[in-house]
């Protein structure tokens, strides 16, 4: 099937995101921790409210932002000088102010209404141990009752690019709200973006990713584990010949070799880009979607756009957590040539 870039409109946003809003509390442990409380050490679970308070309880004082993977991306956005909002639920409870007030005061556009029922706000404990391993334990709550009557249409229309998490394939309520964006936006001419969130994730729901990829979605973001699960091939270039094919854009990050980026029969290599010790590796991949959004949304060439995709994500391994401690503007001018 033959694809091709669609121009942008001229819009007030860049870009929207819609995900699961999370609260992530980061803690820095020992392995024995991991042992003792039967966490998979590298491994993200899914746990109940009940385990949520009681790891919460037991674990060392931690570092609380907002988080979830598209909201991470949201603020790599914002931090690089880009126009970007956020949609995504959360309870009016501690945790949903302490997401709601960090995410806006870096910037990024937040409206949707706190629930003031139902579950309480997301969080995820992200152990964080001394090889920069990090074990994550997330309980979903609020953010999985996102549905189409909490869209802000207004941001929906008005922006360059809506980007999708793939984890919000989990809930209906929350697929239909993912659905009906992504339709509004496309019937506004905007583009639409999807992570893959996560392998489970594909492994879960392959056909309708599939289905989505073929022809929808307009640029594709995954690691390379997510994209050979959603193809079923161990082999690589299987893997990008055929995605190659379906979306426009695809840009595939694997690890210490740096990134791919595909484009018709266009491919781009890109290499890692060191920028200090590393220390942990949470939302690597989300600033990376982060810096290539920017860049695309600015008019950037795609290859400049993986670049700097490398630059943020380099950046954010050099630190615990994945807001960006430094000025993700500056060191894109120092490392981008």
């Amino acid at each position: 099937m033959a694809v091709s870039i669609r121009p942008f409109n001229t819009c007030s946003l860049d870009v929207v995101g819609i995900g699961n809003a999370i609260v992530d509390v980061l803690v820095q442990t020992e392995d024995e921790f991991l042992k003792q409380h039967g966490l998979k050490k590298g491994g993200m679970t899914l746990i109940d409210e009940q385990r949520a308070e009681a790891l919460y309880k037991v674990s060392r004082p931690g570092l609380e932002t907002s988080g979830g993977s598209v909201a991470n991306t949201m603020v790599g956005i914002a931090k690089l000088g880009g126009r970007a909002g956020f949609i995504g639920r959360v309870k009016d409870d501690q945790l949903g102010k302490i997401f709601s007030r960090d995410i806006r005061a870096v910037g990024t556009q937040f409206e949707t209404p706190a629930a003031t029922t139902g579950t309480p706000t997301a969080r995820c404990l992200i152990y964080v141990t001394p090889d920069a391993e990090r074990t994550m334990c997330t309980f979903l709550g609020a953010s999985t009752q996102l549905e189409p009557g909490d869209l802000d249409l207004s941001m929906v229309r008005n922006t360059k690019v809506l980007y999708l998490e793939g984890y919000l394939w989990d809930s209906p309520a929350a697929k239909s709200a993912f659905i009906a964006a992504a339709e509004i936006c496309r019937a506004a001419n905007g583009q639409v973006a999807l992570s893959l969130s996560d392998s489970f994730c594909v492994d879960r729901h392959r056909d309708s990713f599939l289905d989505l990829v073929n022809g929808h979605v307009d640029v594709l973001f995954a690691n390379e584990i997510e994209i050979k699960s959603l193809y079923q091939t161990n082999d690589f270039d299987v893997a990008l010949n055929r995605v190659g094919n379906c979306c426009a854009i695809t840009a595939v990050t694997c690890g210490h070799r740096g990134s791919v980026v595909l484009c018709g029969d266009q491919r781009w290599d890109v290499g890692i880009v060191g920028v200090g010790t590393l220390i942990d590796t949470t939302g690597a991949g989300d600033l990376y979607a982060g810096g290539f959004l920017y860049g695309y949304t600015q008019g950037e060439s795609l290859e400049r756009c993986g670049k700097l995709g490398a630059i943020c994500a380099g950046q954010i391994v050099t630190q615990l957590g994945a807001r960006p401690q430094v000025s993700l503007q500056d060191l894109a001018r120092a490392h981008l040539h």
